[in-house]
């Protein structure tokens, strides 16, 4: 299988230093970033009609950038200073790493589980059982989280602040959809995916999916999961792509002609070069023939020429012997 062109449905990266585009560099593929959906945060207002209090919790929980992204922007118009004893527990490293966009990371008490799965960072959480915990959310969510800590019997609430929508392709780019692999990091991605193509056929097209309800979702509309993330092995999706890469990516082979039409190419030119040959023999046999032709008539002027020698001869003989 030869992968050449992947559509990544996230935000172009702002860095250089992307690991996709390390991918792009090394298996030599192309990486379209085009979102199949676009995140809207809630207003201030639309925040406050959840009677939600921010300051009234410990530790945040996130599940996303998205979500840090809305928390600190929401929590800046209402203009509410978190407090540096507040604490964060993410889902990946990666996530935990984005909080420093916001605030200083060294003085941020920050923990994170190890393979990408919420179920692997409840048991962070419950060494620090005396936490009251606030988990933003998108609108569009699951309650497997809700339920974990509930069985942990830790003390959370979960709160909106943000929505997911479908992010249309427009006509253009419905015609030109020619990618190779499809990377998807949430279930509306697949919906939107859905919705775009209502008679969408995978085929040879290879779907890469983060997160546990992510993956569910491709299985759940019917289609092939090739790539799943995040793994004890592969907490990102970047690095999930690689491994799959490294194993799969193979070169084209070099078509070979058909048998047959090897074939009837040897007869062809075998015909030809018979042909060239009788061809080559016809001249050469024209040739003798032309000079004898040329000889016979040669031979005839010289027999006129002696007749009419001898017949001056004998008119002259007459006339003497007159």
């Amino acid at each position: 299988m030869m992968i050449k062109k992947i559509l990544v449905s996230q935000p172009q990266p702002t860095s250089e230093k992307s690991p996709y585009y390390d991918l792009e560099s090394e298996f030599k593929v192309q990486c379209v970033f085009r979102p199949f959906v676009k995140v809207e945060g809630l207003s201030a207002k639309e925040f406050r009609q959840q009677k939600v209090s921010i300051l009234d919790y410990s530790a945040i929980v996130f599940t996303s950038r998205h979500a840090i992204d809305h928390f600190f922007t929401i929590a800046k118009e209402m203009m509410i200073t978190i407090p540096e004893t507040m604490k964060y527990f993410c889902v990946t490293e990666t996530v935990s790493l984005y909080i420093q966009k916001y605030v200083q990371y060294r003085k941020r008490k920050v923990f994170y589980g190890t393979t990408g799965k919420v179920q692997d960072l409840v048991p962070v959480m419950v060494k620090h059982k005396s936490e009251k915990y606030l988990v933003p959310m998108s609108s569009v969510h699951t309650d497997e989280l809700k339920n974990l800590l509930d069985e942990r019997k830790l003390n959370h609430t979960e709160c909106v602040m943000y929505r997911t929508v479908s992010n249309d392709l427009t006509k253009e780019e419905v015609k030109s959809f020619d990618y190779d692999m499809l990377v998807f990091f949430s279930p509306s991605g697949i919906q939107s995916l859905l919705k775009n193509f209502p008679k969408f056929k995978q085929k040879d097209i290879c779907i890469a999916a983060f997160g546990p309800s992510t993956c569910k979702a491709v299985t759940d509309a019917g289609l092939r999961l090739d790539i799943e993330a995040p793994t004890a092995n592969h907490p990102s999706m970047p690095s999930a792509l690689k491994a799959w890469l490294k194993e799969n990516q193979k070169e084209e082979p070099v078509k070979k002609a058909p048998a047959a039409t090897a074939k009837k190419a040897s007869t062809t030119a075998a015909k030809k070069a018979s042909t060239t040959k009788k061809t080559s023999t016809a001249k050469k046999t024209a040739t003798p023939k032309k000079a004898t032709t040329a000889k016979v008539a040669a031979a005839k002027k010289t027999t006129t020429a002696q007749k009419a020698t001898t017949k001056a001869v004998k008119k002259t003989t007459k006339k003497v012997a007159s």
